[in-house]
């Protein structure tokens, strides 16, 4: 059973692989402003679905990995991916029951924490916004999170992954 267990978790891993590499996708200025958040929607969702797998650990590491990448300020998406796992967790038990749209306003909070992680982390180096569209892609990933969940669920019961 635990070989079969190891055997199936490239899939959480070929996920979160995959959602790194939407957020390094190099996009118009026009349309990154709208970004969805990937990375931290993924880590969510294996929150939700398998706390016991994915934890503030990965997320921590995922962010460090993210802030490297993208040359931000170090700990910067480290710190709010550690935020979102550690929420997600917490609160796994109850978001799984709500239906999707309820779900997407939990996903539009999050998200939205992580974005103020990230402008209290660029405004500490001086680097702050002028308006408010630096919450465009808490917006955006409400809006895409119920057709990731039904991708994420329909891979997740395909490959049994448990």
């Amino acid at each position: 059973m635990t070989l079969q267990k190891a055997n199936r978790s490239w899939i959480i891993w070929a996920t979160l692989f995959m959602a790194y590499v939407l957020c390094l996708l190099p996009m118009p200025s026009w349309l990154a402003i709208g970004r969805p958040e990937w990375l931290a929607m993924v880590v969510i969702y294996w929150g939700m679905a398998l706390p016991e797998r994915i934890g503030i650990i990965t997320a921590w590491t995922l962010g460090i990995l993210l802030d490297v990448m993208q040359g931000v300020l170090l700990g910067q998406n480290a710190l709010g991916m550690v935020v979102v796992a550690y929420v997600a967790l917490r609160l796994h038990r109850r978001i799984r029951v709500f239906p999707l749209l309820q779900q997407s306003l939990f996903i539009l909070v999050l998200v939205g924490i992580y974005q103020l992680i990230s402008l209290w982390a660029r405004s500490v180096v001086g680097r702050m916004p002028p308006n408010l569209l630096f919450m465009m892609p808490a917006v955006v990933s409400a809006v895409l999170w119920p057709w990731l969940f039904i991708i994420l669920r329909d891979i997740r019961r395909r490959y049994k992954v448990s």
